[in-house]
């Protein structure tokens, strides 16, 4: 079972997918990458039990941890520990001034509660011991009040408990040790010194007997210790530190069962009993032949089966039999021959960079990454950028390499259309590539989109070849190719090719006369009518033949030759194929031929929104990336832009500003895709439009009006003088206002002039409706 019929295509003309002369051979072996791996890269089995949290559109989700909310009332970190250093330096000041007898009266609860025979010299030692334990409780209230005044407890939270271990046992193991030795190695406090004067004087002394002695002041001294080392203890977890280290891992503990919640152990296979299956995957796991491409493959194939439950025992036949080689793409590509992105198959994302941690970004973005995937390229992108923006280098060619990888599993199908020499990867990681004007071109492009109803192929023509001017209604276009496509196909079987239909739209006599001759009198009385009206209106005014036979001349050209085939000679592709994971690429030749090449990109354009949605079979993701949209961007694509979205279907235009587009057409364009990226250097005019397209916000705001003092005492008259003298600048008092008010998310200025290089603001809504603000990405990260 290499794709048990669910990737096999059928013929070409009817939507199937070229295939080459011969089989591809099957390496036995993933290909070997182009380049070396970074170091650290994560193992296939590591890969697979990352977790991919629940996140927002845009966010790179492969290892990505949320980010706590933001505390509205957290103190910063620098006003934290200058108020905690300043209440320790005050309490020490006034521990200092009590322990030396500067304060007055400091004694006076002590001696109203005491014997007054207590205070007379020579003092007992039970004055002594009252001393002690009267400094001791001060001491602690001194610590208590400046602790609380200086936010002692939020240091040591901050700074000590909130670290991940063992960092968190080590660093509440130094505020411990500091605490012992403050509290039994100095006399800085007499906490020790009470606790020791509270036990007998025979116990400590022994009596005379040193080893007694000995033995009470150690475990007076362990006592005390322990006792200021246990609070540390407790907040460092230093007994779960020590447990979880003393614990067996699952792997070495006798008789513990092995993991099979873990996706590398392919638990949903080994759930329907295919025990036999699973054991050889793993093992191809972790002996390096199986990539994460045959991973989504095999789980996209897995997927098929649970729809189809007659497909079961043959899966489990090509797993257990070929391993990662089961369920083979029909090219017999595992992998693409170069990556340029970081992809993630699991997810389909692909990361375009980071965002930066700015003021603008929300906080629980903030570092994380920035990526697409199939739901928010599902509802189209515009992207907008000058040249050397980086557009096909951080967003064409990552997408349409994303979507290739995607098209390997068995989830999507891709068409990407560039100038030749553009650089969207190497042929070999393609399944069709065509090159218009190039003879070395291995497919031809169907001109007619594989359609057989003339009228739908008269569509697709008319706007490729008219929609773009004003002056031609396509639907008089459309109606004039049909008279023709009509008849010809009734006398021939086919379409005319290039040749044929300019001197059908010409007028010549000939031609219209050879065509009237092929068909039957009363077989084709009706397309004889349709012939009667196209000579009838062949150079009245309003006419759109002769505009059409224009633009039909450009693709009538000796460049062209052996191209748009419609007698069956060549091997043309055609987007009525979306049905099939197909890689496809197709050079439009720009350089020497640029009417062509825009041409091309409108009937491309148009083909693959007509076949996006008329296919039966949905299920896999058809996307077309145009690396430049320039003077393909018609009325009827807008509106046909708006029906993709429940097909399951998506188009990625770049331009390299919105002139390139008629002006009628700016506002239905930027409301007909949800996703919107403008790259550095966009003008004021296009940065205009993103930002009425993208509204506003409610942000708060904080206006500081400074107002001067004017004082009426003479005293302060005077100090407000000499403080003018010395700092240059009046006395004033700031008046501090704060509101809400609504503004542009990004003004036309800001996205003009504060764009750095390599960044971009991107703005995505995904096919369920879900929305992502425009922020700032920065496409270097």
């Amino acid at each position: 079972m290499d794709t048990e019929g669910t990737y096999d295509a059928r013929g070409t003309r009817s939507g199937s997918v070229p295939r080459p002369a011969g089989p591809p051979p099957r390496p036995a072996l993933p290909p070997r990458p182009a380049e070396a791996p970074a170091a650290g890269a994560p193992t296939l089995g590591d890969w697979l039990r990352t977790p991919r949290a629940a996140a927002e559109p845009g966010l790179w989700r492969f290892g990505h941890k949320p980010r706590p909310d933001a505390d509205p009332e957290r103190v910063p970190d620098r006003a934290l520990l200058v108020g905690a250093l300043v209440a320790l330096l005050a309490a020490t000041l006034v521990w200092s001034l009590w322990t030396n007898g500067y304060v007055p009266h400091s004694r006076v609860l002590l001696e109203l509660f005491t014997p007054a025979e207590w205070w007379r010299y020579p003092r007992p030692p039970e004055a002594l011991t009252a001393i002690e334990v009267y400094n001791s409780l001060f001491a602690a209230l001194l610590m208590y009040l400046f602790g609380r005044m200086g936010n002692w407890l939020e240091v040591f939270r901050r700074y000590a408990v909130d670290c991940p271990q063992p960092e968190r046992a080590l660093r509440t193991g130094l505020a411990g040790a500091v605490a012992v030795w403050l509290v039994i190695g100095t006399s800085l406090f007499p906490f020790f010194f009470t606790i020791w004067n509270l036990f007998p004087l025979s116990w400590t002394t022994g009596d005379g007997d040193r080893t007694v002695a000995t033995f009470v002041n150690y475990a007076l001294y362990a006592l005390v210790g322990g006792a200021v080392l246990w609070p540390f203890a407790k907040a460092g977890d230093w007994l779960g530190l020590v447990r979880k280290r003393k614990a067996p891992s699952p792997a070495q503990s006798p008789g513990a069962p092995a993991p099979v919640a873990s996706p590398a152990d392919w638990p949903q296979l080994r759930a329907a009993g295919l025990t036999d299956a699973a054991d050889r995957l793993v093992a191809e796991e972790r002996s390096g032949r199986m990539n994460d491409v045959d991973c989504v493959r095999i789980r996209r194939a897995w997927a098929t089966v649970k729809a189809d439950p007659s497909r079961l025992g043959a899966f489990a036949e090509a797993v257990a039999g070929q391993g990662a080689r089961a369920c083979l793409h029909p090219s017999g590509d595992r992998d693409l021959p170069a990556r340029a992105a970081t992809h993630d198959l699991l997810t389909s994302q692909v990361r375009l960079g980071r965002y930066p941690d700015a003021e603008r970004t929300p906080p629980a973005r903030r570092g994380a990454g920035a990526a697409l995937d199939p739901a928010s390229l599902g509802s189209c992108l515009l992207a907008i950028g000058p040249f050397g923006s980086g557009k096909t280098r951080h967003l064409v060619r990552p997408v349409v390499e994303s979507l290739a990888l995607q098209a390997l599993a068995g989830k999507a199908a891709v068409v990407a259309v560039c100038a030749a020499g553009t650089p969207l990867g190497p042929d070999d990681g393609y399944d069709v590539v065509v090159k218009p004007g190039d003879a070395s071109s291995a497919y031809d492009l169907d001109l007619y989109g594989g359609a057989t109803d003339p009228d739908e192929a008269a569509a697709l023509l008319a706007e490729a070849f008219a929609g773009d001017l004003a002056e031609v209604d396509p639907r008089r276009a459309a109606t004039a190719l049909a008279q023709l496509l009509g008849p010809y196909r009734a006398a021939h079987g086919r379409f005319p090719s290039v040749t044929v239909l300019r001197e059908l739209l010409d007028g010549s006599p000939g031609a219209l006369e050879e065509l009237r001759a092929r068909l039957d009198g009363e077989k084709h009385r009706a397309y004889h009518r349709e012939l009667d009206a196209r000579q009838r209106q062949l150079g009245t005014p309003g006419d759109p033949g002769l505009a059409l036979a224009a633009r039909v001349a450009v693709l009538d050209r000796p460049a062209f030759e052996g191209f748009f085939d419609t007698t069956g000679q060549s091997r043309p592709f055609s987007l009525r194929s979306l049905e099939h994971p197909l890689r496809v690429r197709v050079d439009v030749p720009e350089r020497g031929h640029p009417e062509a090449a825009h041409l091309l990109t409108r009937l491309i354009l148009a083909h693959f929104t007509a076949g996006a949605t008329a296919r039966r079979d949905r299920s896999l993701f058809a996307f077309l990336a145009l690396d430049d949209a320039t003077h393909a961007i018609t009325a009827e694509s807008v509106r046909s832009l708006q029906r993709l979205r429940n097909c399951n279907a998506g188009v990625l235009l770049t331009l390299r500003a919105l002139g390139d587009v008629p002006e009628r057409l700016h506002t239905s364009l930027l409301g007909s895709v949800g996703c919107h990226m403008a790259f550095s250097g966009v003008s004021t005019w296009d940065g205009r439009l993103f930002a009425q397209a993208w509204g506003t916000e409610w942000v708060e705001t904080t206006e500081v009006a400074k107002h001067t003092v004017f004082a009426d005492q003479p005293l302060t008259r005077a100090v407000h003088a000499l403080r003018k003298l010395v700092t240059g600048k009046a006395v004033t008092t700031d008046a501090v206002t704060v509101r809400k008010v609504e503004r542009e998310r990004w003004s036309a200025s800001e996205l003009a002039h504060q764009v750095p290089a390599g960044h971009a603001v991107l703005s995505l809504t995904t096919v369920r409706g879900e929305h992502a603000p425009p922020l700032l990405v920065d496409l270097r990260g």
